[in-house]
């Protein structure tokens, strides 16, 4: 069975089409619990999320900040494993339509087997892995069983990246470029600044796919400023700050979730 990559590019290039960035969630799985969190995945796309990314809860999760570490500490605390990773990606996809990607550091995946992951995940529906910790000389085996399984492999490039090794990456990965849009670690910030613009920037002039931007969006004001630059506007922090708040009461927070996506929705909007 094939994965989702062409779904994921066509979402992307229908966002295009009407003139917006897409938005793109970012929930952990397991949060607050399996069946929870698998809520949550749907209730982002209910309101106005194009693409959902599921993250695969890690014990240390480098690229992410104090409130997806609290929430995926609370995830594996529940007993989390792989197989509930697939299920929630299953589960969004079938009850939308639309596409599911898994964001994962390396380890479990190397843990598990590559082409059991590709092959489930495939099988699953997922669209494809975001793989922040993988290098791109690294990743070949990686890449034939994600292209074998019709998955997106999508890297991240951060401001730091030079011309030429942005050039690398972006020549290896597929369905989009996640653009770090500031040095650091997940978290909502108050300004997102000039360095994700100059980024997106460099990025696009090594590559055709489309630049989505995330680490710092939180609100509707700040998913207009990127929009006007990215192909995407990638939201996680924020989504999980809304579920933290609602203190064990799912609906609660499922409604908080929906909430805040459509916000974000509008927001993308927006024109410049």
């Amino acid at each position: 069975m094939s994965g989702n990559i062409k779904l994921l590019g066509d979402t992307l290039a229908a966002a295009k089409a009407e003139g917006r960035s897409a938005l793109i969630a970012y929930l952990p799985a397991g949060f607050p619990t399996v069946d929870g969190g698998i809520e949550a995945a749907k209730a982002v796309f209910d309101g106005g999320a194009d693409v959902v990314e599921v993250g695969l809860p890690h014990s240390d999760p480098v690229l992410d900040g104090p409130v997806i570490q609290t929430a995926d500490d609370i995830a594996l605390r529940g007993g989390v494993k792989i197989a509930d990773v697939m299920r929630t990606v299953r589960e969004a996809h079938q009850a939308t339509g639309k596409p599911v990607l898994v964001m994962t550091y390396w380890n479990p995946i190397d843990r598990y087997g590559i082409e059991r992951f590709t092959a489930e995940l495939a099988e699953a529906g997922g669209a494809g892995c975001i793989l922040p910790d993988l290098p791109v000389q690294e990743s070949a085996t990686w890449r034939e069983h994600a292209d074998k399984h019709g998955l997106a492999t999508v890297f991240v490039v951060a401001p730091s990246s030079k011309d030429a090794r942005l050039a690398e990456i972006t020549a290896a990965g597929s369905g989009f470029v996640y653009a770090a849009s500031l040095m650091g670690v997940t978290g909502t910030r108050e300004s997102v600044g000039a360095q994700a613009q100059d980024l997106v920037r460099r990025t696009k002039a090594t590559t055709d796919l489309p630049v989505c931007v995330g680490l710092g969006v939180s609100n509707p004001e700040q998913a207009a400023e990127v929009a006007r630059f990215a192909d995407g506007v990638i939201v996680g922090s924020a989504f999980v700050k809304r579920m933290l708040a609602a203190d064990g009461d799912l609906a609660d927070g499922l409604a908080g979730i929906r909430s805040l996506a459509a916000e974000l929705a509008e927001g993308v909007r927006q024109q410049a």
